[in-house]
């Protein structure tokens, strides 16, 4: 799988096993997040909650500088010796929930259609786990639980958890995301990219206006912002290798007002994906220059806003064959996929700029459930078996990572 030995089921006898009472916890905490969605660096009511619970286990959360999000340590860290990293994020997405279920969202307009009600819930549960073994001496180093804001906001809220110290004296950082497409109880990996750039681009395009009996005589806008919509990406397919994935993706189009009247002003706006780091690194000039010869060649005044997101999310081998080895170790090999890099961005990919880290694609599907779910969608849900198995991977990768330092 993906470069990854095998390790038989139960070859590390493994504490910290899940009990009924806090699974029942979990779950009922979940379902609260689920009802109270808070958008980007707006997660007051989150990171109460959690700094509430946490606080109740006998630990010491730290909220983060901007008032969201926070960071824990668990254990006793050790000079000279890293830390393993766990992470959540926080935030909800601005779209309606369509479910009819108990614990729906009670926000208008607001979703946790993303699972980050579950992965929050899973970092939770396995700090809470974490903290009990640690109390009976049987947790072998340090532990760092971060409950980031703001991930799907461009560029991300992992940026500025970063910058507020969170990686400091931290080794090896892991991560969990909801998968629809993978069954509960199950995990996907992959070694290398698991997700891929994201950056927004904005355009406008400008010229004189004028009748639409004589385009000949004006810039012809509204011809112009269609060619920019359909040859910049032609463009580039022609300037980079096919295998780097990279696509210009439009959203939003608009421009005029009348029938007869050739505008003055059209506007773009999409998404640049990229499935190569090197290429993404180069993409802000490569999109421009496209931009600008295509316009040109229509006589429009183009401006370009780049909005730089986020990387692709590259997992390290020696982090993904460790939650490789946590999942075996806890529910054998039957319970690991592998899985496919997505088109999908992820701000995980900032805290890997700084240390090796590894995502896992966590199953929230039902078995045997032929329904097609997808993220960011208004009735998206999950198999909330999913929680367990997120705790579990958590609580054997820190066993795991804290034997093989000792």
């Amino acid at each position: 799988m993906n470069q990854l030995k095998s390790r038989e089921p139960g070859s590390a006898t493994l504490p910290g096993t899940l009990s009924e009472a806090l699974r029942a916890e979990l779950i009922d905490f979940r379902r609260d997040l689920h009802m109270h969605p808070e958008l980007g660096n707006q997660e007051f009511r989150t990171t109460a909650a959690l700094k509430a619970r946490l606080e109740a286990a006998g630990l010491a959360p730290k909220v983060l500088p901007a008032g969201t999000g926070l960071v824990c340590d668990i254990g006793t860290r050790r000079p000279g010796r890293p830390v393993l990293a766990i992470r959540a994020d926080l935030d909800a997405l601005p779209i309606p929930d369509v479910k009819t279920v108990a614990y729906r969202s009670t926000v208008a307009n607001r979703a946790h259609a993303c699972g980050h009600d579950v992965h929050t819930t899973t970092v939770l549960g396995a700090g809470l786990v974490l903290a009990e073994l640690d109390r009976q001496g049987l947790l072998p180093h340090a532990v760092r639980l971060i409950f980031q804001p703001a991930e799907e906001v461009l560029p991300g809220g992992a940026a500025d958890a970063v910058e507020a110290g969170v990686l400091d004296g931290v080794g090896r950082i892991i991560a969990v995301h909801c998968d629809p497409r993978v069954d509960a109880g199950k995990i996907g990996l992959r070694v290398g990219p698991i997700t891929s750039a994201c950056d927004r681009l904005e355009v406008t395009l400008d010229g004189p206006g004028g009748h639409t009996a004589r385009p000949h005589l004006t810039t012809d806008l509204v011809t112009a912002a269609a060619r920019v919509a359909t040859d910049v990406p032609a463009v580039l397919a022609r300037r980079v290798d096919a295998r780097s994935g990279l696509s210009v993706t439009w959203g939003r189009i608009e421009a005029g007002h009348a029938p007869n009247v050739i505008p003055q002003h059209a506007e773009l706006s999409g998404t640049v994906r990229c499935l190569d780091l090197p290429t993404w690194r180069e993409a802000p000039d490569l999109v421009h220059a496209a931009i600008d010869e295509v316009a040109t060649l229509y006589r429009a005044k183009s401006t370009v806003t780049y909005v730089r997101g986020v990387p692709p999310v590259v997992n390290d081998a020696a982090v993904t064959e460790l939650l490789h080895d946590a999942m075996t170790a806890r529910r054998g090999p039957h319970a690991i996929e592998d899985t496919e890099q997505s088109l999908g961005g992820e701000d995980f990919s900032w805290y890997l700029e700084h240390v090796p880290g590894a995502m896992a694609r966590l199953g929230v599907r039902t078995p045997g459930d032929s329904r097609v779910r997808d993220l960011h969608a208004g009735d998206f849900d999950v198999d909330e078996r999913c929680i367990d198995a997120g705790v579990e991977l958590f609580t054997a990768a820190a066993l795991l990572d804290g034997a093989a330092e000792a």
